[in-house]
């Protein structure tokens, strides 16, 4: 197979199963419907402690980082007429906010996994000291960095609308979707998110799949 059409297919694969993951790992939230936002140690106890799911939902969203790299690089690509400046932009301000997405999952869930194997009366010990986690404290704090990647992600849809490469129902669908996810850590409005950023990305994927 030559390299283009690896790329090719690399890219349509990517803009089809990113959002999937995403959604799959935000419907994983053990407490779904409940639409509160993230402020106290109890809170956080309440979503992570005993609960393998959440752990495995938040791998899945750390997984797709990668899969997100790839769709931004390749709308950069894709964007070379009327929309190249939002592709280029968009792309480097997605791409920045991509890594952190990483480095939020890496630092505040899956350090989250290790505690969570610690025997009851350790844990218990350990509880109050998870408050700096919730506070984003010391270096914590660049994960406040994290809308940068649906405000790129965004930028670049606005770019294909622009070139019409995608119909204007997916751009719109797909740039609502972006913005749910700046959100205070209410994964019922993260799922709807990706629920639309499907709606948007997922047809113009099996597009390119199917002309790869």
């Amino acid at each position: 197979m030559k390299i283009e059409t690896i790329k090719n297919k690399g890219f349509a694969i990517s803009l089809i199963t990113f959002p999937i993951m995403l959604l799959v790992g935000f419907l994983m939230h053990p407490n779904l419907l409940r639409l509160e936002a993230l402020h106290t140690v109890e809170q956080l106890v309440g979503r992570f402690h005993n609960q393998p799911l959440y752990h495995f939902g938040h791998l899945i969203v750390m997984f797709a980082v990668p899969v997100i790299m790839i769709m931004l690089t390749g709308n950069m690509n894709v964007l070379q007429g009327k929309g190249k400046r939002a592709g280029f932009w968009g792309g480097i301000i997605g791409l920045f906010g991509a890594f952190i997405l990483a480095v939020d999952k890496g630092a505040l869930c899956l350090v989250l996994s290790a505690f969570d194997t610690l025997p009851e009366a350790e844990f218990q010990v350990f509880v109050p000291f998870l408050s700096v986690m919730v506070n984003k404290a010391g270096l914590l704090w660049v994960v406040w960095l994290l809308p940068l990647l649906p405000i790129g992600a965004a930028i670049q849809a606005f770019g294909l609308m622009k070139e019409q490469i995608i119909h204007k129902w997916q751009g719109v669908s797909t740039i609502a979707g972006l913005l749910l996810l700046n959100n205070p850590d209410i994964e019922l409005i993260s799922a709807v998110g990706a629920l639309l950023m499907c709606i948007g990305y997922i047809p113009w994927g099996v597009k390119l799949l199917q002309a790869a």
